[in-house]
């Protein structure tokens, strides 16, 4: 059983990546918390997962709701795993704190770099450079679907950050949907909407409106967008948009 949140595919990318490897199913997190679905029933021995992108050196809002709100029976090997793009941070530190809280001991956390969906900071534009982080990536997600078949214990977040967690403070500012804007590309097809793991959008008179003051922050309306129309601020269209192949 492998619960992922993923706006533009990188983690999920990697769940379905360990999930065909080793048998488990795997649990969108943001399906869950459209559904109201927090109750869970693992089989003894079946390994659990929890796979998330890093935000701002943490946890996106939504993973600490979930869990916040999660009801696991199981007895088995618990893993976490955070994917990034410069460093995992606090990440992993805060998930296992967050798992405790629960009573599930993690027993082993990874971590793998991919591309990092910023684009209010970083640069996608480099198709090249893409596919070559991605190719590293799956070459490391190769080495830890072998960890996890054989139930390996230990921490193997590479790119931590001592007292990462400390920067995080900045993720609330961030999350402010007032920086978030749609222009006249705009086709009305709702996908921004319907995919929004917050329902942070409503489509009113055929163009989106944030109706929270505050969401995941997530981009996925950013780089779903078949017209390219939603950006945050000056950098995201030249940038560009991504989602894993």
């Amino acid at each position: 059983m492998i619960f992922y949140f993923s706006a533009t595919g990188n983690s999920c990318h990697v769940a379905k990546r360990i999930a065909d490897a080793t048998g488990d199913r795997i649990i969108s997190v943001t399906e869950c918390l459209k559904k109201g679905a927090f109750d869970f029933n693992a089989k003894d021995g079946e390994t659990i997962g929890f796979i998330t992108p890093v935000y701002n050196f943490g946890l996106p809002v939504t993973v600490i709701d979930f869990i916040n709100r999660l009801n696991l029976n199981h007895r088995g090997y618990v893993f976490t795993l955070v994917t990034f793009g410069g460093f995992s941070g606090g990440a992993s530190k805060m998930i296992k704190a967050l798992l405790k809280e629960k009573g599930i001991k993690t027993d082993a956390q990874y971590s793998v770099r991919m591309p990092d969906t910023w684009t209010p900071v970083y640069d996608l534009s480099d198709k090249e450079k893409i596919c070559e982080t991605n190719r590293k990536a799956d070459i490391k997600i190769d080495g830890i679907i072998k960890k996890i078949s054989k139930k390996v214990n230990g921490n193997f977040d590479s790119r931590r950050i001592p007292f990462g967690d400390k920067f995080y403070g900045g993720y609330e500012e961030m999350r402010k949907t007032s920086t978030l804007s749609v222009s006249s590309n705009c086709i009305g097809c709702g996908l921004c909407a319907e995919q929004c793991p917050v329902n942070a959008i409503e489509i009113r008179n055929g163009k989106p409106v944030w109706v929270k003051d505050k969401c995941a922050m997530c981009l996925g309306c950013l780089h779903h967008c078949p017209s390219f129309a939603i950006q945050r601020g000056e950098k995201t269209r030249i940038h560009g948009q991504y989602t894993h192949e």
